[in-house]
């Protein structure tokens, strides 16, 4: 009887590393940097700041486990290291599928508002449209999935620095308004800080993703850390900076009112018509949501190669060498989510459900540390950094679950 054919393993440190930049900065800079606005104010900088830093401690969780562990399913397979517990596994591995669906539904709205600076179309439409043009080109083969990633990437990128060009003058004069800028120690100030942060999160959701394809990536014990940790790095800078411009130079309501907030921003600076930056709002959130569909397929995958899903799932097409029927499922799910739901309901639950993961995932590293302090040919981190990973992490739950309390 053949061998089951096998994932290909084709992806280098400069694909994986664009990637993730590309899972990152897709739909949270994009389309919710106006609803950041809208909770903390003057302050989203700042929350922006906060959100990197609970990002951050449990990136270099990611970046050790992806190393010692370079598999699909990563999390669940982290889990199951850690403490042996097939339910707990399995349950991680689907509160992951669960967040990138819920993600991916939310990228793809977002995708709505910048198609209709264009076109005015059905959102419903629309959605069913996209969802599936993203189901065709996930199943036609992971290098041309990523290289199309890559490649949309860097139009993500470049939108970037491009509303950072036009609002240079503003961060070069920001001296005169750095008071305005810095919050005061009151509760209620903080406490916009802190949602804010939660929502923020949202725009740093995809280095996780990145551990999932693990299984086509060339050299992974050294390739999976140092790109993680490149993508989180560079999108956190790119993220402050575009925070500043955004509320140096238009109010808050504003921002928070528009479903197209950066080409709102670039109209503001430049006073030019926002096409240029609106076309690549389409390719960024668009692009978050191609990877996200991947990232949940190659779970589905991992599962089912573990035995903890039904085997169908784990099939893998012999001529484009993907997972066709979980990529199908994995679509199917984000077209009902994507047509149930609004765009803020989705982040705030796509960033509560990672959370939860970054919990356990922080957990996990802390007792794998303490049986296998240091495995040979892994780069360790100190075991502070995923006791950080996990304070910060419950810290930001805890004020979700007691939200009500306050409002």
């Amino acid at each position: 009887m053949p061998a089951p054919t096998s994932l290909k393993r084709s992806i280098s440190l400069p694909l994986l590393t664009l990637y993730g930049l590309g899972n990152i900065l897709g739909a949270g800079i994009y389309v919710l940097i106006g609803k950041v606005v809208g909770v903390a104010g003057l302050y989203a900088p700042i929350s922006f700041l906060l959100a990197s830093l609970l990002a951050g401690f449990t990136a270099f969780s990611y970046a050790e486990l992806s190393a010692r562990y370079p598999l699909s399913a990563g999390e669940s397979v982290y889990l199951h290291e850690a403490f042996g517990v097939r339910f707990l596994s399995l349950g991680v591995g689907l509160l992951i599928i669960l967040a990138g669906i819920l993600s991916s539904a939310a990228i793809v709205q977002g995708f709505v508002g910048y198609f209709n600076v264009f076109f005015q179309a059905p959102a419903s439409l629309i959605i069913i449209v996209v969802v599936s043009l993203l189901c065709a080109l996930a199943i036609w083969g992971i290098v041309e999935s990523v290289r199309t990633a890559v490649i949309l990437t860097v139009f993500e990128v470049a939108g970037l620095l491009l509303i950072l060009w036009s609002g240079r003058s503003e961060l070069l004069d920001i001296g005169p308004r750095i008071p305005e800028l810095l919050p005061d120690t009151t509760l209620v100030t903080w406490y916009g800080i802190f949602w804010g942060g939660l929502l923020a999160f949202y725009a740093y959701i995809g280095f996780e993703d990145m551990v999932n394809v693990a299984e086509e990536v060339k050299q992974p014990q050294i390739t999976m850390p140092l790109a993680i940790i490149i993508a989180l790095c560079v999108s956190a800078v790119l993220y402050f900076l575009v925070a500043l411009v955004a509320v140096l130079g238009l109010p808050p309501e504003q921002l928070a009112a528009s479903d197209a907030p950066l080409a709102l921003i670039y109209q503001h600076y430049s006073g030019k018509d926002p096409f240029f930056i609106s076309a690549i709002g389409l390719f960024a959130v668009i692009n978050g949501a191609l990877i996200q569909m991947i990232m949940v397929s190659r779970i589905l995958y991992g599962l089912a190669r573990q035995s903890w899903l039904p085997s169908v799932l784990g099939r893998v097409h012999p001529r484009t060498r993907t997972p066709v029927i979980a990529t199908l499922l994995s679509a199917v799910a984000v077209l009902l989510f994507s047509l149930s739901f609004n765009i803020t309901e989705l982040a705030e639950n796509t960033s509560f459900v990672i959370l939860l993961v970054f919990i356990m995932i922080n957990s996990a590293l802390i007792t794998i540390k303490h049986r296998h302090p240091r495995p040979e040919g892994v780069t360790v981190y100190p075991v502070l950094v995923p006791i950080m990973g996990l304070l910060t992490a419950s810290g930001f739950v805890a004020l979700k679950l007691f939200k009500p309390w306050f409002d």
